[in-house]
């Protein structure tokens, strides 16, 4: 279990840290939300790997994925943050 918990903020340290690199731009994230964002971007991309090949159907619908699908969905999971929060700071100006 320790292990594994482990493995998952490691994988997320890198799929967040992949993503921030990737996406052009300026993130304020600090370490903890660069990790939280490619944890976020596994179950992304699990759930999009899901609907795309269909396989996995004993885990289910909602499980992690590897590096590329935690990686595709920390890039999707940070687009989306992007557009979230530039436009509440576009509404307060």
């Amino acid at each position: 279990m320790l292990g594994l918990i482990i493995s998952i903020i490691v994988i997320g340290l890198i799929a967040g840290a992949i993503a921030r690199l990737i996406v052009p731009g300026k993130q304020n994230l600090g370490i903890v939300a660069t990790i939280l964002l490619g944890i976020v971007g596994s179950f992304i991309g699990g759930f999009l790997g899901f609907l795309i090949f269909g396989q996995d159907a004993q885990d289910g619908f909602f499980q992690p994925a590897g590096i590329i699908g935690s990686i595709i969905g920390a890039i999707i999971a940070l687009l989306i943050w992007i557009g979230i929060s530039g436009r509440r700071s576009g509404a307060r100006r």
